[in-house]
């Protein structure tokens, strides 16, 4: 990135550049603090929504991103907290398990965007600062279709803990079927 580039960026980015950074993955959360500070922003992370909650509390910052399902609860709580403190505040909610629902309640209590992992660090700043008429750009390298469908099972297999018969049910699936799909390796 030129000079001139990052001096852009950092007068989009405004007077108070900072951001929380809210996942329960350490080493995502870790590299994503780092590309975020090249970028400009001053970056605070927690791994856990009481964590979270406490930095809303005490600093609420101009910019967040949070994760939707942490260990000990709902990352909306996060936001919600954000919202009440900050109301100014440019969230984003990021999660591995995008569904409509999830990003319309997202919206509804102040989120301005939703991005479905894995979403890297020029996507998560596209969305902070895109205009909210303008659309941001579409990812460079979005997930596949067997990706998606991918991380759709073993979304359902994780919500009906780990129950072969129960998740092949839901899905409307061959039990025998979903067996072998677990079994493979993740799609690219």
């Amino acid at each position: 990135m030129s000079d001139a580039q990052d001096a852009e960026e950092r007068a989009e980015l405004g007077a108070d550049r900072s951001l929380l950074l809210v996942d329960d993955d350490e080493p995502f959360v870790k590299r994503l603090a780092r590309a975020m500070e090249k970028r400009g922003f001053v970056p605070e992370t927690a791994e856990s929504v009481a964590a979270g909650k406490a930095i809303a509390g005490s600093r609420p910052p101009a910019y967040a991103v949070v994760d939707l399902r942490l260990e000990d609860g709902n990352g909306l709580d996060v936001v919600e907290m954000l919202r009440d403190k900050r109301p100014d505040c440019r969230i984003v909610v990021l999660t591995g398990y995008g569904a409509i629902a999830t990003a319309v309640a997202a919206v509804k209590i102040g989120a301005i965007d939703y991005l479905s992992k894995p979403a890297d660090a020029n996507d998560i700043t596209n969305a902070l600062l895109a205009n909210g008429e303008a659309l941001p750009p579409p990812p460079e390298n979005p997930m596949s279709a067997d990706r998606v469908r991918w991380e759709h099972i073993q979304r359902v297999y994780e919500l009906c803990d780990r129950n072969v018969s129960e998740t092949a049910r839901r899905l409307n699936m061959h039990r025998r079927t979903l067996q072998r799909i677990l079994a493979k390796r993740s799609p690219k």
